[in-house]
């Protein structure tokens, strides 16, 4: 395939590509309702500017509306829309000042795009910023009183919206933790319908490490229910655990029926108790009193299955049992329950120090550092540009760049030709509207109304979509301002090209590859891997196994994200693509293995010290095949761990019996260890012929 093939298989699949929705219908409508209420009531009111100023704040805010507690929702939105009133008022004071307004543009792009480094939530901060500051340089006003009125509307703006998303907080306290918690019973109950495929990523990733930040992050809710949300967790966890553990021992037809069916069930009433927050004690019963009598059933004919799928079906069960109780007592009317220590965010998601995260961003071999430098000289370059051009609306071109230059590759490339593309249509829709539709007000109002709703819809499923709404919603507002329409869409689609070409050539003028990080990344992942394998042991408890399978959980993310990036990028080595991949697909499938020693040893707490040694030693390989990735060597000094294992079963013996599961799952993790080994050094520089293991 030649270049030019390739660049329009790349386009192509970037404007086909698609994403599930993820906006409930009620965000749809308050966030919708925050950009159009103003409007209204300035068209009603002969007030139209500061409606308009009002819709902008709400339009930029909406997007800083995302699920989570309500102290964090409150807490974001608030720092959105003050960064917002900020940048609005330096826009409109240094206007007329362009050097000034240039400088100021550098510091904002600078300081807005370092954001990046504690995340996208707080990101979306200095993008509203960057985008405020140019938007404001076009707002019409001649006066100390009209800009700082002007500053007030799009602050307002910005503040009715968070109302509107706080409102039910007096009414549903526990909203967002219900519905977190309940998604993830839910998709327990999809995980007992469909088992997990063993070269996957476990299940329920993300929904787990976002339920551990909504129960018991920094922003979480107080109360005596959320004991009882804590507890629910933690169950969730072990449920997680067997339902993985069933489906590597193989549970046979008559227990795998039973999980689908009455344990499924009984998930779906578990997830449907929490959401309502109700006491449904007769559902709840129904589901338990279905999945015991299956249980007896299987129990009659205990001899006919097999030992370690029958263990680990009792064991779901237990799980179930508990957390069905729990469920009926998750109501705000719960009493307290006496706890020995304060639930708390476990270290692996805890952020650093803010000044920490600073202090390690600030340097030019950080990803963030060399983004912001990016994204100032763009930004301020593109101010000027639009400036230089002549042409109406210049600001569009420098706030294109704020949108569109992420800190990776492939991100600014999506953006970048999805916004072009969803110009050119959303030029092409307001075309056919306003030949088509009525010139009144109150119709372009109805019509702004449901492109509004489009643009926050289609934000997380198809951003060139969402793009030709937004575009269709700015040439509506200048419409309502008085602004002829063909003017305003050929200004547009120029600045939007200019923006995103400028935003393309300043990331490929100073790159940050991921090629450069992929192997790191995954030696993260095999050294999060060994610690959670080495807490197995016997010198680990309940505690440090289920902090290091979040840590562990949380390095796979980034490893998956890694991966993701790297092969978007242009020009990735072949064989570093096979690499990363292989070691993601493998690294899946020893974390599903050691998932499932973790169910089965706790199951069996009297073998630990007889597989304690495999154990320890197993890390240990790990350990180092993680190092010799890293540093990009052969692995060498590894354990026998092959013989360790082969030796399992007497030691099984002498503690207490053989087990036929924990032999096999030894074998399992043991040929795990030796593929990533082998991964590993058939990708080293320099070849070196590995100790056995």
């Amino acid at each position: 395939m030649n270049a030019r093939d390739s660049l329009a298989s790349r386009v192509l699949s970037t404007l086909t590509t698609t994403r599930s929705a993820q906006v409930p219908w009620r965000v749809l409508l308050r966030n919708t309702a925050a950009a159009i209420v103003p409007l209204a009531l300035g068209i009603a009111s002969g007030r139209l500017l500061a409606g308009i100023a009002m819709a902008v704040g709400a339009i930029v805010t909406m997007y800083s509306d995302q699920p989570g507690p309500y102290r964090q929702r409150l807490t974001r939105l608030l720092a959105v829309s003050a960064a917002g009133g900020v940048a609005t008022f330096l826009g409109l004071t240094l206007r007329e000042h362009f050097p000034a307004l240039i400088m100021a543009s550098l510091v904002v792009g600078f300081a807005g795009a370092l954001l990046v480094a504690f995340g996208d939530a707080i990101a979306r901060v200095g993008m509203v910023a960057m985008m405020l500051l140019v938007i404001a340089t076009d707002l019409p006003a001649s006066t100390l009183a009209a800009e700082l009125q002007l500053t007030a509307a799009v602050t307002a703006g910005g503040l009715l919206l968070t109302l509107f998303s706080i409102a039910a907080w007096p009414l549903q306290r526990y909203g967002p933790e219900r519905e977190a918690l309940s998604e993830v019973y839910r998709g327990l109950a999809a995980l007992a319908r469909r088992p997990q495929r063993g070269d996957t990523a476990p299940e329920l990733t993300e929904s787990m490490t976002t339920l551990q930040h909504t129960l018991l992050g920094a922003h979480r809710a107080r109360g005596p229910v959320m004991d009882t949300f804590g507890v629910l967790l933690e169950l969730a966890e072990r449920i997680r655990l067997e339902l993985i553990a069933l489906a590597a021992t193989d549970p046979g037809e008559a227990i795998g029926r039973v999980v689908q069916g009455e344990a499924a069930r009984a998930l779906e009433a578990i997830a449907a108790a929490i959401a309502t927050g109700h006491d449904d004690s007769q559902a709840l019963a129904g589901a338990l009193s279905a999945l015991h009598s299956a249980e007896q059933v299987l129990g009659a004919h205990e001899q006919s299955l097999a030992a370690a799928p029958w263990r680990h079906f009792q064991s779901l069960s237990g799980q179930l049992s508990a957390a069905a109780r729990n469920a009926g007592r998750a109501d705000a009317r719960a009493a307290q329950r006496q706890v020995r220590e304060e639930l708390e965010l476990p270290r692996a998601l805890r952020p650093q120090s803010t000044l920490a995260t600073l202090t390690a961003s600030l340097t030019p071999r950080s990803a963030a550092f060399r983004h912001a430098i990016r994204s100032a000289a763009c930004f301020a370059a593109a101010l000027w540009v639009g400036r230089l051009l002549g042409i109406g609306h210049g600001y569009w071109a420098p706030m294109t760049v704020a949108i569109v230059l992420r800190a990776d590759y492939a991100a600014t490339w999506s953006y970048g030709v999805l916004r072009v593309a969803g110009t050119v249509l959303g030029l092409l829709l307001t075309t056919a509207l306003l030949h088509f539709l009525p010139a009144g007000p109150w119709v372009r109002l109805a019509v702004m109304a449901l492109l509004c709703a489009g643009f926050r819809y289609f934000g997380t499923v198809h951003y060139g979509v969402a793009v030709a709404c937004l575009t269709g919603m700015v040439v509506l507002l200048l419409a309502l301002a008085g602004e002829a329409p063909e003017p305003t869409m050929i200004a547009r689609l120029i600045n939007t090209v200019v923006g995103s070409a400028m935003a393309l050539a300043a990331y490929g003028l100073w790159p940050t590859w991921e090629r450069g990080r992929a192997r790191g990344m995954s030696a993260r992942l095999l050294q999060a891997y060994a610690t959670y394998l080495a807490s197995l042991g016997v010198a680990g408890g309940a505690h440090e196994r289920g902090v290091a399978r979040l840590a562990a959980r949380v390095a796979r993310g980034n490893a998956e994200a890694s991966v993701k990036r790297l092969l978007a990028e242009p020009a990735t080595p072949a064989s570093l693509a096979e690499l990363a991949q292989s070691l993601l697909t493998n690294s899946n499938r020893l974390a599903l293995t050691i998932m499932t020693l973790e169910a089965s040893l706790s199951q069996r707490p009297h073998v630990e010290r007889a597989v304690d040694e495999f154990i320890r030693q197993s890390a240990e390989a790990l350990r180092l095949v993680a190092e010799a990735l890293r540093t990009e060597q052969s692995p060498s000094g590894l354990p026998p761990i092959r013989a360790l294992q082969r030796h399992l079963p007497r030691l099984l013996a002498a503690h207490g019996g053989a087990s036929g599961e924990l032999e096999g799952l030894s074998d399992r993790l043991v040929d795990n260890i030796n593929t990533l080994a082998h991964l590993v050094e058939r990708a080293a520089p320099v070849r070196a012929t590995p100790q056995p293991a």
